[in-house]
């Protein structure tokens, strides 16, 4: 097809060089850079417009002071006044509720942006609104009566109801010069723009000699017909015969040359239209003269449209052609979809290359911001004009027009381009598919600001991605997908996962790479990661890799089902199997024996034991990775069936784990049930099929771990975390609640203390019913366990439930708990047991019941302090002294009642201060600071009561106090190792 090379196109680039060989990427940069040039001369013009305009506004006062010394004379209208103006006016109708006036308005100049003052021009300060203009600047002129004739000299712009800023008095010389230099260069500017018409006029002339010639050539009627000459595209002439044609049609409205001289002979020519003609003798000059006060307007662009009528197809396209660009900006917004028919018909079958530009350009621009349903009309249309015009006609007219608006200052329209380069993917030559319009979509992918235009660039690929057929693309569509997963927007996410990965993965699959390449380069990635993660793990890029992974655990279930030895033999009866996490009886019975036979089938064997082998290697107090591997593997085990994961999935980690009668042994030792593999095959592996052999083993296997945690004296962040995991589903409360019973009537004290501390875990997911039925019990019973170690460990669980429960029968039974632990007479000496309280009551007072904090926190903590003071062993009174710190620094961010604060807190203070005296100055310094800022606070009572529950922390009096106290706070750590360890030194 012919092309017509354009400056406003990408028409002029040979697209057809940018096939898929390695030189394409050279080639595409060069367009992607002749684009950029192109659009970066545009700015610099406009700019340059709005600085000539900004230059213009100052040195034309003395222009104005003529035109107001005579007011007859109006001052024609500067671009940059009408834009202004324009603004204002469509400010004005949107405030007073003319929409559709607006909508119109706005679509007149589609050249200007009305949301943007700035689009008006540089450094423009916006003026008030029409209505404040109005008031001001209207307002008349004194009346006779108000004034009296006084000899003092007015300066006219002094005047009220003057707009016009004035410009300071210059010297009459300066000024005069600066005005012959303003009238010498726009003489010159004239003589430019006088030369320019001069050549246009004789370069149009020259064109038109060119027409006639063509049209005398294509057009010229067979000789055995006497008729009046027609343009090419045949038309019924209204204007009378006597006259040529070509004379009275302005240049606006004849023809340019066909391209398809050939084409025109096909058309059947209409033989002349006859008249009966009246039996008169008028002479032709007095009938002409007479038909002359027939009014018509022949002679206007319009008027010659209508007095000409389409005799054939093609001229009712080149007349759409020349009419459609006319009609377009007067139809309203709202309407324009309807003229996309017209438009499309017209840019399909115009034979003109040019104006089938022109058409397309205006489609594309025929909405400032088309809507969702309008930008699926225009898409329809698009893909419609590609059915009809095939692929080479697609890549030359439909792209340019995507190209064009990459950058669009409207997201809307941006959109409509991401959106098109997947509709018309199908119908593009292939080269181009995974070439120019790959690129295009990766640029607008990391560039576009917009989520939703991201959001169908990553579509778009998906569709890109359905079609490619070039190997060589595979790295760069990895890629994408790794760049579009790391997208700060959760629907630009979803859409990856939605519609990305499934296309990309089914071509890997075709390519026989998706299990010997994909999946590896995934799984090598987070090898990496954990590899650098000592120093801090990237989560949130572990995220990304592990959820690609988890969107192709259902291709990667398919390849291994069409590789497998029993794919001849299988035959499909019955209802599908559902993969998504829905493994129907059907399944179970049908597919037994074909599951057993899967492993080892496709060399995709090494995933599982290697997936294991990370598994050990994420930090098990990352709740974060805990979480993220369990759901892969939940997914993975509900994907590949229930048989597969009790004959292949869960040996495995059996194997590894080793949990046998003979490993619950204090000297064996079991590094490996202290990594994450144990949460991960407790809540990934274990929790996926729930009937009662499946839960009879995750709580076997959650007792066994606890047991030999406790007995070999291991950390317990592997069981924690399996409860954080689990308890985060209410469904598996009363599982847990039976593994911690199992621990709490074990016959070792190791393991009994442990089921203690995992209480505290489950109090606050834990419903209150479950609470008082299941939980209080079984601390009680723990509390008066014959070991003392196995009481103490219940304290953290009795203090979070006094912070979270609200049942007062509940939180009396356990603050009568905690009473005896303090007032019992055998935990007198208890060093640990007084360790852990204060500990817990730092923890949990903050949060506490007011009541419960005033009434039964401060007044044991000022005993625990009291009781120090003559602590005789100096490393427990460093122990107690380091928590009582930790505790009074949380609290005292607290309100406190001023008869607490008289009898509890500041003597609980003083009591702590003449032990860090001893043992730690830095410490007795803010405490000194605290117990100041107290004693302050209770002197001024009043300004306390009227300031109400303020903290003591907030009520310093002075900046610079608080700023001293702050910065002393923030010199010393509170963490307790640290603070002993400064005690140490001290000895």
């Amino acid at each position: 097809a012919y092309r017509a090379g354009s400056i406003s196109t990408l028409d002029s680039l040979d697209f057809a060089r940018y096939s898929d060989d390695g030189n394409r990427e050279s080639d595409e940069r060069v367009a992607v850079l002749e684009f950029e040039l192109r659009k970066a001369k545009e700015t610099i013009q406009a700019l340059r417009a709005n600085l000539t305009q900004a230059a213009e506004s100052e040195v034309a006062s003395q222009e104005r002071k003529n035109f107001k010394s005579s007011p007859e004379i109006q001052e024609p209208i500067r671009q940059l006044e009408k834009r202004a103006l324009n603004f204002l006016v469509n400010e004005y109708l949107l405030k007073n509720e003319y929409k559709l006036s607006s909508i119109t308005f706005s679509d007149e100049n589609d050249d200007q942006d009305f949301e943007l003052w700035d689009d008006v021009g540089l450094n423009i300060p916006k003026p008030p609104d029409l209505l404040h203009l109005y008031r001001n600047c209207g307002t008349p002129l004194p009346s006779p009566r108000d004034t009296v004739d006084v000899s003092v000299g007015v300066n006219f712009g002094d005047l009220p109801g003057n707009c016009i800023p004035q410009d300071p008095p210059k010297k009459p010389d300066l000024l005069q010069q600066q005005q012959t230099e303003v009238v010498q260069e726009l003489e010159y500017q004239i003589s430019l723009l006088n030369n320019e018409k001069q050549s246009l006029a004789e370069q149009i002339k020259k064109l038109q000699s060119e027409i006639q010639t063509l049209k005398r050539t294509v057009s010229s009627p067979p000789p055995s017909y006497s008729q009046p000459p027609t343009d090419n595209g045949q038309y019924l002439d209204i204007r009378g015969v006597s006259e040529p044609e070509t004379e009275l049609d302005p240049p606006s409205t004849q023809n340019t040359s066909h391209p398809h001289p050939q084409s025109h002979n096909k058309l059947k020519s209409r033989p002349p239209v006859k008249f009966d003609q009246p039996n008169r003798k008028l002479s032709p000059a007095f009938l002409q003269a007479l038909l002359s006060f027939c009014r018509m307007c022949s002679d206007s662009r319009l008027g010659a449209e209508v007095s000409r009528i389409a005799d054939s197809e093609e001229s009712v396209m080149l007349m759409l052609g020349r009419c459609l660009p006319h009609i377009v900006p007067n139809v309203l917004l709202a309407k324009r979809e309807e003229l996309i028919p017209l438009i499309l018909c017209t840019a399909c079958l115009h034979p003109e290359p040019k104006e089938r530009d022109q058409l397309l350009h205006i489609l594309f621009n025929l909405i400032k911001r088309p809507d969702d349903e309008q930008r699926q009309m225009i898409l329809t249309g698009c893909v419609a004009f590609a059915r009809h015009v095939g692929p080479t006609r697609v890549e030359a007219e439909l792209l340019p027009q995507c190209w064009e608006q990459i950058n669009h200052k409207y997201p809307e329209r941006r959109l409509l381009v991401a959106e098109a380069c997947g509709a018309l993917a199908p119908y593009l030559p292939k080269e181009i598919r995974s070439s120019l319009v790959l690129s295009m979509l990766q640029q607008m992918l990391a560039e576009d600001k917009a989520d939703m235009v991201r959001e169908a660039v990553v579509k778009s690929l998906g569709i890109i991605m359905g079609y490619i057929d070039d190997p060589d693309k595979y790295s760069q569509g990895f890629e994408l997908m790794l760049l579009s997963l790391g997208d700060p927007s959760e629907r630009v996410v979803s859409a990856v996962h939605q519609v990305f990965i499934p296309a990309f993965a089914a071509w890997t699959t075709e390519l026989g790479t998706l299990h010997t390449t994909l999946i590896p380069s995934l799984l090598a990635r987070i090898e990496k990661l954990l590899m650098q993660g000592e120093h801090g793990l990237d989560e949130h890029k572990l995220h990304v890799f592990l959820s690609a992974l988890q969107s192709l655990i259902p291709p990667l279930f398919a390849v291994v089902l069409q590789n497998a030895p029993f794919t001849s033999r299988a035959k499909l009866d019955g209802d599908t199997p559902a993969i998504e996490g829905r493994t129907t009886k059907h399944t179970d019975t049908h597919t037994q024996k074909s599951q057993l036979e899967l492993e080892g089938t496709t060399g995709w064997d090494s995933l599982l034991p290697q997936l294991i082998d990370i598994v050990s290697r994420i930090n098990v107090t990352s709740s974060t990775c805990v979480h993220e591997f369990s759901r892969f593997f939940w997914r993975f085990c509900r994907t590949f069936g229930k048989i597969f994961t009790n004959t292949k999935v869960k040996p495995q980690f059996q194997e590894i784990l080793r949990l046998s009668e003979e490993n619950v042994d204090a000297s064996a030792g079991n590094d490996i049930l202290t990594k994450a593999t144990v949460p991960i095959y407790a809540t990934g592996v274990l929790t996926c099929y729930n009937q009662e052999e499946d839960r009879k083993l995750l709580v076997g296997f959650l007792e066994d771990v606890m047991t030999t945690l406790s007995l070999s004296h291991a950390p317990l962040d592997s069981l924690k975390a399996s409860f954080v995991e689990l308890g985060a589903n209410p469904v598996y409360h009363e599982l847990l609640l039976t593994v911690l019973w199992y621990g709490v009537v074990h016959t070792s004290a190791l393991v009994r203390c442990t089921a203690a501390r995992m209480f505290e875990l489950l109090v606050k997911g834990v419903n209150e019913t479950l609470v008082a039925q299941r939980v209080v019990p079984a601390l009680i019973t723990l509390s008066s366990d014959p070991e003392i170690s196995v009481r103490i460990s219940t304290i953290p669980a009795f203090g979070t439930i006094m912070e979270t429960v609200t049942q007062k029968e509940l939180l009396e039974r356990v603050k009568m708990q905690l009473a005896s632990f303090l007032e019992d007479p055998q935990y007198q000496d208890q060093h640990s047991l007084h360790m852990e309280i204060i500990r817990t009551f730092g923890r949990v007072g903050p949060n506490a019941e007011p009541r419960f904090r005033d009434e039964f926190v401060l007044p044991h903590l000022h005993k625990l302090a009291l009781a120090n003071n003559s602590q005789a062993v100096e490393s427990k009174r460093i122990d107690i002294a380091t928590q009582l710190f930790e505790a009074y620094s949380a609290l005292s961010c607290c309100f406190i009642s001023e008869e607490v604060m008289v009898n509890h807190f500041l003597p609980g203070l003083r009591c702590l201060r003449a032990d860090m005296e001893q043992l730690s100055p830095e410490h007795e310094v803010i405490l000194s600071s605290m117990i100041k800022e107290c004693e302050i606070k209770v002197e001024n009572r009043g300004m306390a009561d009227a300031q109400g529950s303020m903290s003591i922390a907030s009520s310093l009096v002075g900046e610079d106090a608080k700023t001293k106290f702050l910065s002393k706070m923030g010199q010393l750590t509170t963490s307790g190792a640290m603070l002993a360890n400064v005690f140490q030194r001290k000895k």
